[in-house]
């Protein structure tokens, strides 16, 4: 069953201007001032703005007078639907294959097949969430069964998210207004006229009355809402991407017949690209069946790619994923993502050459859903800030691990709080108690020192770490320390911690 992913952005316009000004201050209130002819109203107000009373369709004279210290600015709805066609190529490439404009605060996407690779949709609402927030943008997200539902929910909520269960549209949006069914605001307004104020009450009533009187807009947006009718979402494109499509006077569903052309699409593909010198690192098959519905598979590679053979391969063994239902009509194949790729000079000797490239394994774990990637190190003594996660394919970089102490095989992503029976400063512990399980200590090196880094943040300034390798009765070695020089408390709490288990 197809979800479907809204994300509402109520503060565009304000976001959007923040983002251009970082100098402007957080606390700063801002509201955005639309005109018609000699009116002028607040179209958009922020957080800070909003708590000092100011609010949108007020008159720009009066939030003046309201708030004296308010940043006004004139609203410019074309930059504002340039920054919200950005941000949906961005989540296309991020997120889903199939992601469109939403109105003018917000996009909708379809995640059907495209959770698992953020493991669920909890972590992919909450991921969502953050990661718009990282940039700075306010945003609520929710995922239903069809796009008015996400969209009435995502509108309706007062959290960052919400998960609207399988099967569970009616009870989900029966109480929410008329205004959230996307109708035309004459329509709205008569409708209220009328006494009808939820959606719930508008989907009781019989629809020949209201067909007669508003026309066919009503059922067809409850229709579409209720998912009795579908609503094809169809997904942004940049102007620079390669597409090709192949059309059907006869719908296929057979698996062969859409390998054969899928095939066909690809050598197209690597065509083009391959006359613009490119190499395709993400590539999106769209598959428009006859009864409206989208589904789509995303093929990602390692590296720059435009080998017919691959491409093909990556494809077909995800085309089973493929439900043709009563027929699909149309097959669209979309470079998301190209780079440069220069033609090879290969080896003209009769002795092959031998090369190991693990390119095409990286390929398939990472169409699987696997996060595959290496790690690198990093300039700092800090054992956690020692060590970052690179692409799997990306060049080794420059920094080297230099330690004259033996390091653990395995280090916690974070400090475990620890006690410890030790008499300070300088002496490892006689017994550790960790996770409930207590360990008699026979061997101990150390202390290492390790201090904090300064130049990271202020309360690092006199901090250090001593660090301990310690071995239980059992040839259990484990990595801790002790927060503090044990003598100087602004050094540290003199907490006991674990940070790594040796093999």
């Amino acid at each position: 069953m197809t979800r479907v992913v809204s994300i509402y952005l109520p503060d565009l316009p304000t976001d959007r201007i923040r983002r251009a000004d970082p100098s402007i201050p957080p606390e700063q209130a801002i509201a955005v001032i639309a005109r018609s002819g000699s009116k002028r109203w607040v179209s958009a107000a922020d957080a800070a703005a909003r708590k000092a009373g100011v609010r949108p369709g007020m008159p720009a004279a009066k939030a003046q007078a309201i708030f004296r210290d308010l940043m006004m600015v004139e609203a410019d709805p074309l930059v504002d639907a340039a920054a919200l066609q950005r941000i949906a190529l961005w989540a296309l490439t991020v997120y889903s294959p199939i992601v469109a404009v939403d109105g003018i605060d917000g996009i909708v996407m379809d995640t059907e097949g495209a959770d698992h690779l953020q493991g669920g949709e909890l972590p992919m609402v909450t991921k969502i969430a953050n990661q718009f927030r990282a940039k700075k943008l306010n945003a609520r997200v929710a995922v239903a069964d069809t796009w008015g539902a996400a969209h009435a929910c995502a509108r309706a909520i007062n959290r960052e998210t919400v998960i609207v269960p399988r099967g569970g549209t009616v009870r989900a949006v029966e109480k929410l207004p008329l205004s959230l069914l996307r109708l035309p605001e004459k329509i709205v307004a008569d409708l209220r006229t009328l006494g009808f104020q939820t959606i719930g009450e508008l989907a009781n009533t019989a629809r020949a009355p209201l067909a007669l009187r508003f026309g066919p807009e009503i059922g067809r947006r409850l229709d579409q809402m209720f998912g009795h009718t579908s609503e094809p979402i169809e997904p942004v494109r940049a102007p620079e991407w390669i597409e090709v499509s192949r059309s059907f006077a006869e719908p296929i569903g057979a698996a062969e017949t859409i390998n054969k052309y899928v095939g066909r699409l690809v050598t197209q593909l690597v065509g083009e690209l391959q006359r613009r010198g490119l190499g395709v690192r993400r590539t999106d098959l769209i598959v428009d069946k006859v009864d409206g519905t989208r589904q789509a598979i995303r093929a990602g590679t390692a590296k720059p790619a435009r080998d017919v053979a691959w491409l093909t391969k990556l494809f077909r063994d995800r085309t089973e994923k493929i439900e043709p239902g009563f027929g699909i009509e149309k097959l669209t194949l979309v470079a998301v993502m190209s780079e440069t790729l220069d033609e090879e000079q290969r080896s003209s000797s009769l002795v092959a050459e031998e090369t190991t490239d693990i390119t095409p394994l990286i390929d398939v774990l990472g169409n699987r859903g696997q996060r595959v990637y290496r790690l690198a190190p990093v300039a700092s003594d800090v054992p956690e800030r020692s060590v970052q996660r690179v692409a799997a394919t990306s060049e080794p970089v420059g920094e080297i691990w230099t330690h004259h102490w033996q390091r653990p095989v395995r280090l916690l992503d974070r400090p475990d709080p620890i006690s410890a029976i030790a008499l300070m400063p300088d002496y490892p512990p006689r017994s550790i108690t960790w996770r409930g399980r207590r360990h008699n200590v026979v061997r101990a090196d150390g202390p290492e020192r390790i201090f904090g880094e300064w130049w990271m943040r202020g309360s690092e300034f006199d901090a250090v770490r001593d660090y301990y390798v310690v071995e239980n009765q059992a040839g259990e070695r484990f990595w801790i320390f002790r927060s503090g020089d044990g003598v100087d408390p602004e050094t540290g709490d003199r907490q006991w911690y674990m940070h790594g288990i040796f093999a």
